[in-house]
């Protein structure tokens, strides 16, 4: 197949090695980072296809200088980073990598919740600093989960998968989402359905699992995080602007709750000033996908969706399928 492909960072093989077989020509950024965007720009001319990272912000300028290009194969469940318009008005194809991912992200919100619930981190660099002493009975107290509510916030795949797992420490469910109620929480957890007041109000963990858009942005600010009881842990997983990250400092720097992990942020990678020097937050570098399995398997999708498209074949995963009409 005389098609040209070019991706964006260096992903697992399996992926790139399934191209190479049925493409002409792939190519992959050479370079350990994102590109810039003048280097995207530049390296989008004359490629039927892109492989494209969640960091990769594909805007209108950008599809319209890709004069040959078919498909926007994104390496991620979101797609906040492509023009989905604007490709759809020039016939391009948008596909992601659903589904693959929802059990490692769900695995992470819960490593995030268990760190800094027991205060792993405080633990981990108290210990390598030679400050352990001895067991104290007062030393690094943590938080139970047993018995406790948590509140999730959007309840699709990973929102379902996250409080699925919390049956092992009997906890009490409650969610928000914007679309149809989630009736597999409610029947298998009893789980009830409450507004985002109602949540915040009642769950001493939270945890975000809601996509990016303009009605989800800050979606807890200021206001919200006063709502929360002073006990209450917030944990994000699903997008970083959903938090009003300069709020959420204060409200941990003056312990108005008691602590939050996070694996994504408002302006990633830059966190808002004053984050980093709290001890009652766990800071991970997105790693919500990040294991061997996924992000192989995430590749794979991604290829295949890529080469579905060059071939016009059925396209599982395709986000916007008013372009294949």
């Amino acid at each position: 197949m005389s098609l040209n492909v070019f991706i964006t960072r260096q992903i697992p093989e399996e992926g790139v090695n399934i191209l190479k077989k049925v493409c002409q020509k792939v190519e992959v950024n050479p370079h350990d980072r994102s590109l810039t965007y003048d280097e995207l720009l530049n390296e989008v001319k004359g490629r039927d296809a892109m492989l494209t990272m969640l960091s990769d912000r594909m805007d209108a300028r950008l599809i319209q200088e890709a004069t040959n290009l078919k498909v926007i194969a994104n390496y991620a469940v979101g797609y906040d980073n492509v023009d989905i318009k604007a490709a759809t008005s020039k016939g391009v194809v948008v596909t992601n990598t659903p589904g693959v991912l929802t059990d490692s992200t769900a695995d992470m919100a819960w490593a995030l919740l268990f760190s800094v619930t027991r205060r792993i981190v405080e633990g981990d660099k108290l210990t390598r600093a030679g400050k352990f002493t001895g067991w104290a009975p007062m030393m690094l107290l943590g938080g139970d989960l047993v018995g406790k509510t948590l509140g999730i916030i959007g309840a699709g795949r990973i929102g379902t998968a996250m409080a699925m797992r919390s049956r092992g420490w009997n906890m009490r469910v409650l969610y928000m989402t914007q679309s149809r109620r989630n009736a597999v929480l409610e029947e298998m957890l009893g789980a009830k359905r409450v507004d985002l007041e109602t949540l915040l109000k009642e769950s001493d963990f939270i945890s975000i699992h809601t996509p990016f858009s303009e009605k989800t942005k800050h979606l807890v600010g200021a206001k919200e995080l006063s709502i929360m009881k002073r006990t209450a842990y917030l944990i994000n997983t699903g997008r970083g602007a959903v938090i009003d990250e300069e709020a959420l400092v204060h409200a941990l720097r003056n312990k108005q709750i008691a602590g939050a992990g996070l694996d994504v942020y408002e302006e990633e990678p830059k966190l808002k000033p004053g984050l980093s020097e709290l001890d009652n937050v766990v800071l991970a570098p997105h790693l919500g996908s990040a294991t061997v399995e996924t992000r192989t398997k995430m590749s794979l999708i991604a290829a295949e969706n890529i080469i579905a498209v060059l071939n016009k074949q059925k396209l599982p995963n395709c986000v916007n399928p008013e372009v294949l009409t």
